[in-house]
């Protein structure tokens, strides 16, 4: 049987290495966030084993909310690739005990190159503490290993950090839900990210009558488009109404003579309408909250139809 009570206290020291954490926030924290917002170059993460998997995941949320960031192999960066940092870069070295032997032999080169350095380490008065513009105390009381010895709270901790700078220079720099859309353009939240100018119904698909149309060419356009519904517009194009089949069932029921009805008389006015840069995800859940299958797009700034965003385009995106 498992050792939950290991596992419990695996997790309580992790969990309590982040909380200590939060009273070392200081004018230190602001230092090093300051660097990163003004960074001219990149962000480049550097450490040893298990640190460097550290690293590769901060650098990782760095650049998917905005910031150039990539790691640098320390050990690789000796034999060649230190032609990659240049000085207006910023260079995040972790390394627990502070005295990595790869990490500290990037030094003499950072330095000469002028690139600033943050550091994330256990002890601050370690000799990468003391040799970077900023240095971030990131020690643990102890370690979730039950011999005190596989780095576990202490990397959980600098991990913990390092999504604390990323979150935020992300507020800082205003990043919004749009530039995150435009980062993540592949998997299911890429899809939910999406602008429904890039999933609507537009140009010859889009479904769109004049306010004269009668019922029939009405009814041949709704068939024709597959959509269930339709655009009406003025002379200038400008939208005026839709008709749904809902709307054309109860017309039915009361009109004794449809056919005689025109779009402006079976259109319902004053439709839910959106921009071409909702969020799909904004545009599913207005449709949830609303009861409506589709909605008609706007161009900005006026009442010109763009196109028409159906749930069935909501589907193939595999959101719903």
């Amino acid at each position: 049987m498992a050792d939950r009570a290991l596992a419990r206290k695996v997790l309580q020291t992790e969990a309590s290495a982040i909380l200590a954490l939060v009273a070392r926030l200081d004018e230190r924290f602001d230092r090093a966030v300051d660097l990163l917002h003004h960074c001219q170059g990149r962000v480049i993460l550097t450490g040893m084993g298990k640190s460097g998997i550290i690293c590769h995941k901060i650098a990782a949320t760095l650049a998917s909310t905005g910031t150039p960031a990539f790691f640098l192999h320390p050990a690789e960066a000796l034999h060649g690739d230190l032609g990659v940092i240049r000085s207006d870069d910023v260079v995040v070295a972790l390394s627990y005990s502070g005295e990595t032997g790869e990490v500290l032999r990037l030094l003499e080169a950072i330095r000469r190159l002028g690139a600033k350095l943050i550091a994330i380490t256990g002890d601050p008065a370690s000799t990468l503490a003391q040799a970077a513009d900023v240095a971030l105390d990131c020690s643990v009381t102890e370690e979730a290993c039950p011999l005190n010895l596989v780095p576990t709270a202490s990397t959980t901790a600098a991990l913990a950090m390092g999504d604390a700078l990323a979150m935020t220079l992300l507020a800082q720099k205003g990043f919004k839900e749009e530039d995150f859309a435009n980062l993540h353009p592949g998997g299911k939240l890429g899809k939910r990210l999406m602008r429904v100018e890039h999933l609507m119904q537009a140009g010859h698909d889009c479904p769109v009558v004049g306010a004269t149309t009668t019922l029939k060419d009405v009814i041949y356009e709704m068939n024709s488009k597959k959509l269930g519904m339709t655009c009406v517009v003025d002379g200038g194009l400008a939208l005026i109404g839709i008709i749904t089949d809902g709307d054309l069932r109860r017309h039915m029921d009361r009109a004794t003579d449809i056919f005689s009805l025109t779009a402006s008389e079976l259109m319902t006015r004053h439709p839910v309408t959106i921009a071409p840069s909702t969020l799909a995800a904004e545009a599913l859940n207005i449709m949830e909250q609303r009861k409506i299958t589709s909605l008609v797009v706007v161009a900005d700034g006026s009442r010109r139809v763009a196109g028409v965003v159906h749930l069935h385009d909501l589907w193939r995106t595999e959101m719903v």
